[in-house]
């Protein structure tokens, strides 16, 4: 006995988090190349007026972070149908690497403000 089977297409749901993780680490990997370019074009400006940046930076890769956590939880819930999976990596590698900036660049600042209170 043949039976027919009725299976509906389950529409594929958006992950809003894996975006906002993609777009804070977009923000996190940017924000300090930009601020130093910035300092370039600005006549007058120096290069350590470009430490605003750090703390964004920072934060932003933070939220990077956490949206990235809370999208792989939307798709363990959904059983990965929220989709995402490719910008929460996405999110996660550029936020790791503006955390990697953050560091670097606030290491060089520290020793340079370092060296500047040795020299007097």
């Amino acid at each position: 006995m043949a039976v027919r089977i009725q299976t509906y297409a389950q529409p594929r749901r958006s992950n809003p988090r894996a975006w906002l993780a993609a777009v804070c680490g977009l923000v996190a990997a940017a924000i300090l190349p930009v601020a130093i370019e910035l300092t370039r074009k600005i006549p007058g400006a120096a290069l350590l007026d470009a430490v605003w940046a750090i703390p964004v930076a920072a934060l932003a890769a933070v939220a990077a972070l956490m949206f990235e956590r809370g999208a792989r939880g939307v798709m363990a819930r959904t059983l990965d149908q929220a989709g995402g999976a490719r910008l929460v990596r996405l999110g996660r590698v550029l936020a790791v690497t503006g955390i990697c900036f953050t560091l670097s660049s606030s290491i060089a600042v520290g020793l340079y403000e370092l060296l500047l209170r040795l020299e007097h």
